[in-house]
């Protein structure tokens, strides 16, 4: 069983940064592809970015790419999602989410993924 926890959120103004970290309890966390997803008021949950167990492939969504970077460390049983030039629309509640599927491609539906966070709130202030 993997479990997940989320922290470094927070505020941020428009154009800072904030980095956050899922940490993962249990031996078979290195298996899995790990994602985060986000989800803001009155929004649907939508898919921010992936990495695969090895950390050797990353997909990101378009409205991120060039300014959130995924990465982990599995000795650490750890996760990042590095967060770059903030604007006011990345606000949302951020969760990690586990893919136990061991299957190679990176998925962003929220269905594939069977293992989630209790998330965590950023604000970004204009």
């Amino acid at each position: 069983q993997v479990q997940l926890v989320e922290s470094g959120g927070g505020l941020v103004q428009a154009g800072g940064s904030l980095r956050l970290s899922c940490a993962a309890s249990g031996r078979t966390f290195s298996n899995y592809a790990i994602a985060w997803f986000r989800q803001a008021p009155g929004k649907e949950r939508e898919f921010v970015a992936a990495i695969t167990w090895s950390g050797g492939n990353t997909y990101y969504a378009d409205i991120v790419k060039g300014r959130f970077t995924i990465s982990r460390d599995n000795a650490a049983n750890t996760v990042y999602l590095q967060m770059s030039s903030l604007k006011p629309e990345d606000a949302a509640v951020y969760y990690c989410a586990a893919d136990r599927r061991l299957s190679s491609v990176l998925d962003a539906r929220p269905l594939a993924y069977d293992c989630w966070g209790q998330g965590i709130q950023v604000t970004v202030s204009s």
